[in-house]
């Protein structure tokens, strides 16, 4: 067997571990609960890849989107490393065939969706696997009080009745001190294990400049870092607008966001990741899972409304751990916008109960029915309907699914697959009996390989060229197969789905806490807050202001962002600077004082430094002057 750094070298190429990589593999092979922190692009997936390939049996990974799942088995699959993803998007047949294959077929990787772990059948099967670790993506998702909770993360500690003696690797890049606790807490870990490393990213500048005039202000930092880039904004209109923008300015670019199809979304990003196109405007749908290593810079044209979403964003530039930037560009009426976001964010119990009922009538969903049931959803043509805001439907809905009512999907292209459930002989044995599908049938064979094993994906498009037919003939051959019990076709679909976790309940019974809804409201509010604080700073350095959001105790200062940019102009070291700052902050806190006043009361500097000190903290609105007196602004 291999040991960590061959493995490295042999599937990843790299001769060397990220910091605290080495130490989490080695804590997964000692069969610990591990909570890992690491900065975006610090490597995340390594460290339950490379202990689950070092032992024998699979690795369980919990992801909570679909996109990366797919994103990574392919990776895998491209190294040679068996893998496979159950989805939302495969029927019940296509989920036990791979099932089956975790357990006999000597595959490494199972990646599943929270929800799926929840399904019994599903969980029976996990029973009968040999599985060497659970490794929990985006584990920050299972608090209730983080920026991004999902509520089936809360049911991800069954697993372990299943599999009790399986340890639990959680990951994550953004949690704060009291949401660490929280993630160890709600998996049941045996007892507490942090390995943490360093929020900071020493290669990135962390610049926010105020502009009113934001689009003519994007457009020079894009003539100046002529390379890779990601422009996030605030909703899915922007991205287009945006984007069209930028091309007729000559940039060239895209637009992304949850929206639109998952093959429109995947041609894309796979342009972009390629340098087809430089610059992607994008929701904040737009990013996680991505590792593209020459973005020299991210731009946020709107304000993030929390500071983990701003970090892991900010964090896709300078994957290469060359100097990059993140740039925020803000002004006043953010503040307005984001106060009209969180309100938008949040109806009231009538609403919830009104939207819910009309869900039900929508789908004719009766009483006490419908649990596990997934219905194909149109939000537009809903809204319409009923004469609906969509966006403000689109809140309830996601409320309704942080209440585990209901799931709702994004759009997701699932392409048509195809399994024979007869074997080679059954199938030789039909093909001589029926000679009018033989011909379709060899088409098939010589078509694609496996159909025997697994559900394999096909076009119809294609077959029908090759066997000279049109591609409707086709379904209808593929169709007349599946009803003499040859084979299983499951047809492309494109459309989101709403599945309901419960049964249909009475709308006037809704079980709705008004407290929740209240404490969650004001949770955002804080977040909000601390966003303001880090775009309203001059005072602080960036990294140091970002290292104190979560957690992390240093008086490192980065060098490179705005404020410490400022801060070098002055030509001073930091000890005399830090001395002066804090000799006038106690003085100012005291009393009132004019500058001659300040300079008699600090003896060993010069005047000159003492200067500068003072007009850097009046720049940066720390100090006010009145009729020519100091005092300073807390």
């Amino acid at each position: 067997m291999f040991d960590a750094k061959q493995i490295l070298i042999k599937y990843w190429g790299h001769t060397h571990f990220r910091p605290m990589q080495e130490e989490i593999i080695q804590s997964a092979l000692g069969g610990k609960d591990t909570l890992a922190l690491l900065p975006t692009g610090g490597g995340k997936s390594i460290c339950f890849q490379i202990p689950s390939l070092m032992q024998d049996g699979i690795c369980i990974v919990i992801s909570p989107l679909i996109s990366l799942m797919k994103d990574q088995v392919q990776h895998l699959k491209s190294k040679g490393i068996k893998s496979i993803a159950i989805t939302s998007g495969l029927s019940k047949d296509e989920v036990d065939v791979a099932l089956a294959n975790c357990i006999y077929g000597n595959y490494k990787f199972l990646y599943l969706s929270p929800e799926r772990l929840q399904n019994k059948m599903v969980q029976e099967r996990i029973r009968q696997m040999n599985v060497n670790l659970i490794t929990v993506d985006e584990a920050h998702c299972i608090s209730e009080w983080g920026y991004d909770f999902r509520p089936s993360y809360l049911h991800i500690a069954e697993i372990r009745d299943v599999i009790p003696n399986t340890p639990i690797l959680a990951l994550t890049a953004t949690a704060t001190s009291d949401i660490v606790v929280d993630i160890q807490e709600k998996l049941l870990f045996q007892e507490k294990h942090l390995l943490q490393s360093s929020f900071i990213r020493e290669n990135l500048s962390y610049v926010v400049i105020n502009v009113e005039d934001k689009k003519t202000k994007l457009l020079k930092i894009l003539n100046h870092f002529k390379s890779s880039a990601i422009v996030y904004v605030g909703n899915r209109k922007e991205t287009k607008e945006t984007a069209e923008f930028l091309r007729n300015n000559n940039i060239s670019s895209d637009y992304y966001h949850g929206g639109l199809d998952m093959e429109v979304r995947n041609k894309k990003q796979e342009k972009w990741t390629q340098n087809q196109i430089r610059v992607m405007v994008a929701t904040n749908a737009f990013g996680m899972g991505i590792d593209k290593a020459n973005v020299r810079v991210v731009v946020h044209l709107t304000t993030p409304t929390s500071l983990e979403a701003y970090f892991q964003e900010a964090g896709r530039a300078g994957r290469d751990e060359k100097l990059a930037y993140a740039i925020l560009l803000t002004n006043k009426s953010d503040v307005i916008d984001l106060n009209r976001f969180i309100l938008s964010q949040f109806p009231s119990v009538k609403e919830v109960r009104n939207c819910y009922q009309k869900i039900a009538d929508y789908f004719h969903i009766a009483v006490d029915t419908a649990e596990g049931e997934s219905f194909e959803f149109d939000i537009t043509n809903f809204c319409e309907r009923y004469n609906l805001s969509t966006y403000k439907t689109y809140n309830i809905l996601k409320y309704l699914e942080k209440e585990e009512f209901i799931k709702l999907t994004d759009s997701m292209h699932s392409p048509s697959k195809l399994h024979f459930i007869v074997n080679n002989s059954e199938l030789y044995s039909f093909q001589v009996a029926n000679v009018y599908y033989d011909s379709f049938i060899k088409l098939l064979l010589r078509s694609y390989s496996g159909l025997f094993e697994n559900y394999i994906i096909i076009n119809e498009l294609t077959l029908s060229k090759r066997a000279n037919i049109s591609a409707e003939k086709v379904v209808l051959l593929l169709e007349k197969l599946q009803q003499l019990e040859i084979l299983k076709y499951v047809p492309r679909t494109n459309t989101p789905k709403l599945i309901f976790i419960k049964n249909r309940a009475e709308a006037s019974t809704l079980q709705i806490s008004e407290e929740v809804l209240v404490k969650r409201k004001q949770l955002k509010k804080d977040k909000m807050e601390s966003v303001i604080a880090f775009t309203e700073n001059t005072f602080i350095c960036r990294t140091q202001q970002l290292l104190e959001y979560f957690g992390e105790d240093s008086n490192y200062k980065c060098g490179k962002c705005d404020v410490c940019v400022e801060r070098k102009k002055l030509d001073l070291s930091d000890l005399t600077f830090e001395k002066i700052k804090e000799t006038i902050k106690g003085l100012l806190i005291e009393k009132e004082l004019t500058s001659t006043e300040i300079i008699g009361e600090i003896k060993d500097i010069k005047e000159e430094k003492i200067l500068k000190v003072l007009q850097w903290l009046s720049d940066s609105e720390k100090i006010k002057l009145t009729e020519n007196k100091y005092s300073w602004s807390p």
